[in-house]
C-alpha cells in the first residue's frame, strides 16, 4: 500500500510517503509559509520514488486541532491531490500523531492554541493499538483533564508554552516532557496505513478540518 501523508497544522510543514512499511518523510519550518512550501515538497518526494499521485492508494492528512489557517491548507490541498487522482483519503487528529511520535505508552498531548488555551488529549497505547483516555478538547491549561495514576509523557508545544502550569497539574503523573514535539506526517501516515488497511477511508469530499474552536482572536475588548 502506498499512502501520501501531510501535516499543515503547525509552524511546520511535513509529507511522508507510506510504502508496504516504510517511510520517507521531509519537514521543513515553514512558519507562514505552508501554501508555498507544501505541493513542492509532495511533488520531489514523489519524483525521488519515480511516482506520481496516481500511483497512490490513498492520501492522509493531520485534520486537526492546529492553526485555522494550516489546516484549511492541508485539508484543500488533500482534496485537490485526492479527487483529481481518484483516491480515499484519512484524516488523523494531530494530538494522536503526537502520541504516536512519542513513541510512549501513555502520552498526554498539548499543543498551544494561543488566548491562554491548549488543545489537550490523552491517549494510552496496547497491542490493539491507541485508545483515548482524554478526547481532544479545548481548555486552559489549569483546567487540563486530570490523569489516572501511572507514567505519562507529555508532548507538543502546550508543554512549551504552559510547562510550569501544566507540571503543577500533573504533579507526580509526568516522567518525561517532549515540548518540541510537533505533529509529524510520518507518524499521521503510520496511523493512516491502520485506517486505510482496515477500510475506514473515505471520498475525498469529507476530508474536513477539527477545529475545536470557534473564534480565531479575541475583540478588543478582551484583549
Amino acid at each position: 500500500m502506498k499512502i501520501l501523508a501531510l501535516d499543515t497544522s503547525t509552524e511546520y510543514c511535513s509529507v511522508a510517503l507510506w510504502r508496504d512499511g516504510t517511510v520517507d518523510a521531509r519537514d521543513a519550518h515553514a512558519g507562514q509559509r505552508h501554501s508555498d512550501l507544501l505541493l513542492p515538497m509532495v511533488d520531489e518526494l514523489l519524483k525521488r520514488h519515480g511516482m506520481t499521485v496516481r500511483n497512490l492508494d490513498g492520501v492522509a492528512f493531520g485534520e486537526g486541532p492546529g492553526s485555522f489557517t494550516g489546516l484549511r491548507i492541508g485539508c484543500g490541498v488533500t482534496q485537490g491531490l485526492a479527487f483529481g487522482a481518484g483516491l480515499p483519503v484519512v484524516g488523523v487528529s494531530t494530538l494522536l500523531a503526537l502520541a504516536e511520535a512519542a513513541r510512549s505508552g501513555h502520552a498526554v498531548c498539548c499543543l498551544d492554541a494561543r488566548m491562554g488555551e491548549i488543545y489537550h488529549a490523552a491517549y494510552a497505547h496496547s497491542d490493539a493499538g491507541w485508545e483515548a483516555v482524554h478526547v481532544p478538547s479545548l481548555c486552559a491549561p489549569e483546567d487540563a483533564p486530570l490523569l489516572p495514576a501511572g507514567s505519562w509523557t507529555g508532548c507538543g508545544s502546550g508543554f512549551g508554552v504552559h510547562e510550569v502550569v501544566l507540571k503543577r497539574r500533573y504533579d507526580g503523573r509526568l516522567s518525561a516532557i517532549m515540548p518540541g514535539l510537533f505533529p509529524h506526517a510520518e507518524a499521521i501516515a503510520r496511523l493512516a496505513a491502520r485506517e486505510f488497511e482496515a477500510g475506514r477511508a473515505v471520498p475525498a469530499e469529507r476530508a474536513v478540518p477539527v477545529y475545536l474552536r470557534d473564534r480565531v482572536a479575541l475583540k478588543t475588548a478582551e484583549r
